[in-house]
């Protein structure tokens, strides 16, 4: 209707008309490009990026090295909710509103550089590894062919080589991965096109039933992996471990036996650097000799102990990796590179290319104006990939060889001397005599509880103490540690203290004894 009355108007007043549009619309664009071009040399641009570099300078990183601080600031899910103005206007927020939302996510987060954080297996902040990070956010780019990332391509063939060398790889590769989990989810897909490459374009119908293998406290990846791939979760068999929580070899050796007498096809054998609870590292050299004797796929998630590697005092944990097929290895770990940064390292170099490339010929033209065995995007699933390995490179780069060992040797200095503290400290008492790696695992015993009968009653009541202990700790913002059952070793809730900040040092160990005990003292 609106149309039709326009094209009635006098030819005078039509050319108004239009006039008006053209200036009503350019209008609107410079009110829509305001909303959405806002360009860094705006002045008011710079100036909210200063505040906010000071803002998370002061609140987000230098405040959690002050020991007096909170680790956390803990509100119930439902009370941050309402905490957090999170609602998104139609209209847009002034940069100065921005900045106090910004203060207020600050407040409420977790400060996991803090020195008194040991919940997960990833603590400390790297100032150097942190510039690479941001750096790498800043050239946004993606980590796909070299035309369009050719400073990380160049960087990520360094790093694999490096890497690959350290572990004892000279002819290998690998590439950077979304997390541990992916990276041994990976290994696991790769083992299985090594066994038979026609499955990648048959699938598995017709095949034999493939079976992986792994302990009973192994990384739960492994279980995720096998359905994710198709494999099935029944195929997956646990083997024993001993007393400290490594995997059994006649164990190993038994139940790949066992599976093949049955008809099923042993694929995949993953051993373990670092447990997650235990910390404890398998006999990679007994695993490996019975890998080869049945000719199966030795894959080791090396993803929280792989570190130990980079020194000379604590080498020997890793000794016979250089005999695996794939090592999976988390460097925001031990390493205390920002998350992410973990890569899956591979012996035989080639074969992430073989088992992944789909050569999409939008991406991976074999014309190019230059040597396209530097487009690196065909060695995983993925297709969009950040560039972690700045991250990684600037922090190695900084500190050198010596100073990634001095790293790793510091945390097992403390966690040696927290372990001692903890054995002569009464009311304690070590779920092991030693601990392989940095994670160190106590329950702690309530004077009430002492001296009595130590009964499946006794056991429960221990069982509720550290769960009430953390809730207080976390309350007051002192700490933060991790607590869990070993189910597979019949262990009710015991405390799980992480060590791998550099900020940690010995007044640290005394204060995890004396908290623990103020605060569970009357329960």
């Amino acid at each position: 209707m609106f149309r039709h009355i326009i094209r009635q108007l006098p030819p005078r007043l039509l050319r108004l008309t239009d006039r008006h549009v053209i200036a009503n619309s350019v209008t609107k664009n410079q009110r829509t490009m305001a909303y959405i071009n806002k360009p860094f040399t705006d002045p008011s641009m710079k100036e909210f990026l200063d505040k906010f570099y000071k803002l998370m300078s002061s609140e987000a990183i230098e405040a959690e090295e002050n020991v007096n601080s909170k680790v956390c600031n803990f509100v119930q899910p439902q009370e941050l909710e309402k905490l957090l103005d999170l609602n998104i206007q139609d209209g847009p927020t002034s940069n100065e509103r921005l900045l106090e939302l910004s203060s207020d996510l600050i407040k409420y987060s977790v400060k996991t550089g803090h020195p008194r954080f040991y919940n997960q297996l990833y603590s400390g902040k790297d100032p150097y590894s942190m510039a690479g990070a941001w750096l790498t956010d800043a050239l946004s780019t993606n980590l796909h062919t070299y035309e369009v990332a050719p400073v990380f391509v160049i960087l990520e063939k360094y790093m694999m080589k490096k890497m690959c060398s350290v572990f004892g790889f000279p002819n290998g590769d690998g590439v950077f991965c979304p997390g541990g989990s992916y990276s041994n989810i990976l290994a696991l897909h790769v083992a299985r096109y090594q066994t038979n490459p026609s499955l990648k374009q048959t699938g598995n119908f017709g095949s034999k039933v493939m079976t992986m293998f792994t302990h009973s406290d192994a990384h739960y990846s492994l279980a995720k992996g096998s359905s994710f791939l198709g494999l099935g979760m029944d195929n997956l068999i646990r083997v024993n471990t001993d007393d400290i929580g490594r995997m059994c070899p006649t164990d190993l050796d038994k139940k790949l036996t066992e599976q093949k007498t049955k008809g099923t096809q042993p694929v995949f054998v993953m051993a373990t650097c670092g447990s997650t609870v235990l910390g404890s590292y398998d006999d990679l050299n007994a695993i490996a000799d019975v890998c080869q004797k049945h000719s199966v796929w030795m894959h080791v998630d090396a993803a929280w102990g792989g570190s130990a590697i980079l020194s000379a005092k604590h080498h020997s944990l890793m000794s016979g990796v250089e005999r695996a097929d794939s090592v999976a290895w988390n460097q925001h770990k031990m390493s205390g590179v920002p998350i992410q940064c973990s890569t899956l390292l591979m012996k035989e170099k080639g074969l992430l290319e073989q088992c992944n490339s789909f050569h999409a010929e939008y991406l991976f033209q074999p014309d190019k104006c230059y040597d396209t065995s530097y487009d690196i995007g065909d060695k995983t699933i993925q297709c969009g990939r950040k560039a972690d390995v700045l991250k990684l490179w600037m922090q190695w780069k900084a500190y050198g060889d010596k100073g990634m060992e001095a790293r790793v040797d510091h945390a097992f200095e403390m966690a040696k001397y927290l372990t001692q503290k903890v054995k002569e400290t009464e009311g304690f008492r070590l779920v092991l005599p030693e601990f392989q790696c940095t994670n160190i695992s106590f329950w702690y015993i309530p004077p009430r509880l002492r001296g009595k009968e130590e009964n499946t009653d006794w056991w429960k009541e221990v069982a509720k103490v550290a769960p009430q202990i953390k809730t207080k700790m976390m309350m007051e913002g002192t700490m933060m540690t991790a607590y869990q059952p070993l189910s597979s070793k019949g262990l009710v809730n015991f405390f799980r203290i992480i060590i791998e900040n550099p900020l940690c040092d010995r007044s640290g160990m005394d204060f995890i004894v004396k908290e623990i005990d103020r605060l569970g003292r009357n329960l």
